[in-house]
């Protein structure tokens, strides 16, 4: 029974390697150029929301209205927030790639 057992295991045990390639399907290359298309547009909304969240924050500080203000200091911290995980977001992924690779 020990043989059999033994035998089946060692089957399973085999490694498996399979790595991400660009052949696989069609339109892997539309795909990329998309995600680079939508990357461009969040860091141009990024660009826009920083503008008129600073624009908030000084009609709110010069008018003395401090929940105003407030607003457009956060929605400034919003802004930068979204430009660097765009920007970021490849390298993000690739790290944690290569952090699940080594495990």
């Amino acid at each position: 029974m020990t043989g059999v057992v033994g035998r089946a295991t060692s089957g399973v045990l085999a490694d498996v390697n399979i790595n991400p390639n660009d052949n696989g399907l069609p339109g892997i290359a539309a795909l990329r150029t998309i995600v680079g298309a939508v990357m461009t547009v969040g860091l141009i909304l990024s660009v826009l929301a920083l503008i008129v969240a600073a624009v908030v924050w000084a009609f709110g500080s010069h008018s003395a209205n401090p929940h105003l203000a407030t607003r457009g200091k956060t929605g400034v911290m919003i802004a930068c927030g979204a430009a660097v995980i765009t920007g970021a977001a490849v390298a993000f992924v690739n790290f944690f790639w290569h952090v699940g690779q080594g495990i």
